[in-house]
């Protein structure tokens, strides 16, 4: 027994972590269900390979590891993992601790942490495979005693912000993995308000793949300066070899998803916390995969009268729409995880959830910083309130509703920008129309309201009678 922790599951994620923590100077035993793939890691491994020790069997994996053995799962989420913990818990000892690091939903790392016999924990790990492999964000989940015996290796992994590790506990059993899910949906939110806005460059505007580049470049210079703005910019200047044409004009506009955006959207229905942005990105995607549906939809109505006249949208209009647009989304978010810990009794600290995404994570973004300090001023104030957040929103809500209302008249949808400007007028506005729905509710159901004057409860309308 040499190896300070093990890990199960070479795919891309699994190997690229594996490589970082022996890279960090931790012994690693590894084991995948395909013995040829276990073998094929280990023989690529070059200068790590001392480092690392491959394995043939379930049981000569846990052999090879110190006790008290810590073991990652990096398996596809769902019965896999359930399949797996079955497995490999009659091999282990009462105080071996076992880790699942995929995509997990936290129902199920809830579930797992009540039914088992043995330690378990739960973390988010985000950052794809280059975060994995040099430095993911790392949001941990299940008692304090289980993360402190592994943090020194799972700090040591994590990116780093100015020295800073990105990588905390959150709580107790599926608090890691509910971060990482909330992160998800803000991961939808962004990049569909991106491409929002795309669209309106090259279709409202009539700009090509390298200007968009140039402009993305430009923002993120700028307070939008982020991980997704900067590989925007990458992604639109990047040409086809095979055509020779902008790499963007070949790609299929449909959009893939894992599911925990979805997970995320389902959830805060659960907790009654509004997070309309991150529901319009998910049911952006959704849409965007019915492409004979849109089609048909072109042919039968027309194309909608796109093109805008010069002037009637400018570059710097926009930028301002995208600083609303964020502010309102990461708003949403956590104002949903400030939901969840009240909910689940987990206390989730929401100024290190801020600081651990600033760095390693696909939502790494300059603004994390302010935002960390205004929820460490109050975390239990919604971020749109915050001074810093509350000025910026009120020197750029104007053109959001610009960008938002052109959009419409142009036709170009802007699901995730419209929801977020509604979220935003929403909350600015003390009166607004719940009455008339409250008035209908007592009608055909006699489910009474409240007064406004003297704030009664259980009234009803003459109907009633």
């Amino acid at each position: 027994m040499t190896s300070e922790i093990g890990l199960i599951g070479l795919g891309t994620m699994g190997a690229a972590l594996a490589l970082n923590i022996a890279e960090k100077g931790f012994d690693i035993a590894v084991w995948n269900r395909t013995t040829q793939v276990t073998r094929d890691f280990h023989a690529d491994a070059g200068d790590l390979a001392a480092k690392i020790t491959p394995t043939d069997s379930l049981g000569d994996l846990v052999a090879a590891i110190k006790q008290p053995r810590a073991i990652i799962l990096m398996v596809p989420a769902g019965e896999a993992v359930d399949a797996q913990i079955e497995a490999l818990r009659p091999l282990l000892g009462p105080d071996d601790l076992i880790i699942d690091a995929g995509n997990a939903n936290f129902h199920d790392t809830n579930r797992r942490a009540r039914e088992s016999t043995g330690p378990i924990m739960g973390i988010g790990v985000s950052g794809g495979e280059e975060g994995a492999r040099h430095g993911p964000s790392i949001m941990g989940g299940g008692k304090r005693e289980y993360w402190d015996r592994v943090s020194h290796i799972l700090m040591a992994i994590s990116a780093k912000y100015e020295g800073t590790p990105c990588a905390t506990w959150m709580g107790e059993e599926g608090a890691g993995h509910f971060v990482k899910a909330v992160h998800n949906g803000i991961e939808y939110a962004d990049m569909q308000m991106i491409a929002e806005v795309y669209g309106i460059l090259r279709d409202g505007m009539g700009y090509g793949a390298p200007a968009i580049a140039d402009v993305f470049d430009r923002w993120n210079n700028g307070p939008l300066r982020s991980y997704l703005v900067e590989i925007s910019g990458k992604v639109a200047g990047t040409t086809d070899a095979a055509t020779g044409k902008p790499l963007l004009d070949v790609i299929v506009d449909a959009a893939g998803q894992k599911g925990t955006g979805r997970w995320t959207v389902i959830e805060a229905q659960h907790l009654a916390a509004p997070i309309p942005a991150i529901e319009a990105a998910v049911v952006a995607r959704n849409l965007s995969s019915q492409r004979d549906a849109r089609a048909a939809g072109e042919a039968l109505f027309g194309p909608a009268p796109r093109a805008m006249a010069d002037g009637t949208l400018s570059i710097e209009a926009l930028e301002q729409a995208m600083i609303g647009g964020k502010i309102l989304c990461y708003a949403q978010g956590f104002a949903m995880i400030s939901a969840a810990s009240d909910a689940f009794g987990w206390a989730l600290p929401l100024p290190e959830i801020a600081q651990v995404w600033r760095e390693g994570c696909i939502i790494r973004s300059d603004m994390l910083n302010d935002m960390a300090s205004a929820l460490s001023d109050d975390p239990g104030r919604n971020l749109m309130f915050a001074p810093y957040f509350a000025e910026h929103l009120k020197n750029c809500h104007e053109a959001l509703r610009q960008v938002v209302a052109q959009a419409a008249l142009h036709g170009l949808p802007a699901p995730a920008l419209g929801s977020g400007l509604t979220y935003f007028d929403a909350m600015r506005t003390h009166r607004g129309t719940a009455n008339m729905i409250q008035g209908q509710r007592d009608y055909f159901g006699w489910h009474g309201f409240a007064r406004l004057d003297d704030g009664t409860t259980g009234q009803h309308g003459p109907w009633a009678q």
